[in-house]
């Protein structure tokens, strides 16, 4: 099967990520999962704390969730116009996240960091943007180079106060980093934020594609207690099928065709299908639902500390390891004992509702040794 894929896909995948070659393995061929559990083409099962990489917090194949997606591809669709799928998905979004006053959807996380840049620019009349070093947006930073685009170091406020903010269109952020592992925000560092961008009159933009409805019911927002001007989603919004949105101030989202000049279109835009997965994942996520997750999320950190030092924002964590060597036999370590982690050290495991305590138990005793 990996032969083949090679045969097909640059590098054998189809997203970078899925590559194994910082761990010197050939990826698993998956082929289903349930819960949090995946088992591959020869039927091995594993525990599995990769998680699509974030989105399926419910877990595989959630009763609800497929129920959800059935109904609405029997349904028919998409259609070309407004579906009350949507409404449903966009009202329960705005409830979550008070930031977001209007909101487009569309097919992916890049599509939507690009449309916030995009939106960003002709909001300001600025073409600069001020991201952080190892932060991913999607194409919407590897587009925009030389004097467009400046990255500093993550939780560094003075290396953004020396950058010419007055030219900048936006600043744009991963409020818990996740992209170079998990890194909480220092204390003061989002709301520092929020207050240069307010100076200089440039938005903020937090790329929540990774935190949203995970580290709280109304993402890093609610968690750290500041408000973007403009939000980028994905993953969880989505409940496992494609998706991105975008969204923040109506002012700011009335630039958005047809309501004003910056034209953003999309056949599959708002999905039924997608629609339905979002909104029954969605409403999974009660009170509850986040005291379980913050449950197995520490009971998986205190565990993991006598592997490595592990970060840990509620249902996301990362075990950094002395270098990447260490990192390739830890990982192998696992894969053989039946526990499945991201191929790099520098992604995040993913906890879902799904997951038990044995799940932890298996893998504290799988990493021991």
């Amino acid at each position: 099967m990996i032969e083949a894929a090679r045969d097909l896909f640059p590098g054998g995948v189809n997203s970078p990520v899925r590559a194994y070659r910082a761990v010197g393995q050939d990826p698993p061929a998956l082929a289903r999962g349930r819960g949090g559990h995946v088992w591959d083409a020869e039927g091995r099962e594993y525990v599995d704390w990769v998680g699509a990489f974030g989105p399926l917090v419910a877990g595989h194949a959630h009763p609800e969730v497929v129920a959800a997606v059935e109904r609405a591809l029997a349904a028919g669709g998409p259609f070309g116009v407004t579906t009350e799928a949507e409404v449903r998905l966009a009202r329960l979004v705005r409830e979550r996240m008070p930031s977001i006053e209007r909101l487009r959807f569309c097919t992916s996380g890049t599509e939507a960091a690009m449309s916030a840049v995009r939106l960003a620019r002709a909001a300001t009349g600025r073409r600069l943007l001020v991201k952080f070093e190892g932060a991913y947006h999607g194409h919407a930073d590897a587009l925009m180079t030389g004097p467009d685009l400046m990255a500093v170091p993550y939780n560094d406020l003075e290396a953004v106060a020396a950058l010419p903010l007055d030219e900048a269109a936006a600043v744009i952020v991963e409020p818990v980093a996740g992209n170079v592992g998990v890194v909480p925000p220092a204390p003061d560092f989002l709301p520092g934020l929020r207050r240069l961008c307010d100076r200089h009159g440039c938005l903020l933009v937090f790329d929540e594609v990774i935190t949203g409805f995970r580290v709280a019911p109304g993402g890093a927002q609610e968690r750290y207690g500041v408000r973007p001007d403009l939000t980028v989603l994905g993953k969880i919004v989505g409940g496992g099928l494609p998706v991105g949105a975008y969204g923040g101030r109506a002012e700011l989202m009335d630039l958005v065709a047809p309501a004003g000049p910056v034209y953003q279109a999309g056949t599959l835009a708002g999905h039924p299908a997608v629609m339905a997965a979002g909104e029954a994942t969605l409403r999974l996520l009660d009170e509850a639902a986040y005291r379980r997750l913050e449950q197995l999320g520490s009971a998986l950190e205190e565990g993991l500390r006598a592997v490595g030092r592990v970060e840990r924002v509620g249902s996301m964590l990362t075990v950094f390891l002395e270098d990447e060597a260490a990192f390739a036999a830890f990982h192998r370590r696992l894969r053989e004992r039946g526990v499945l982690i991201p191929p790099s050290q520098w992604e995040c495991w993913f906890v879902s509702l799904a997951h038990t305590e044995e799940d932890v138990q298996r893998t504290l005793e799988a990493a021991a040794g």
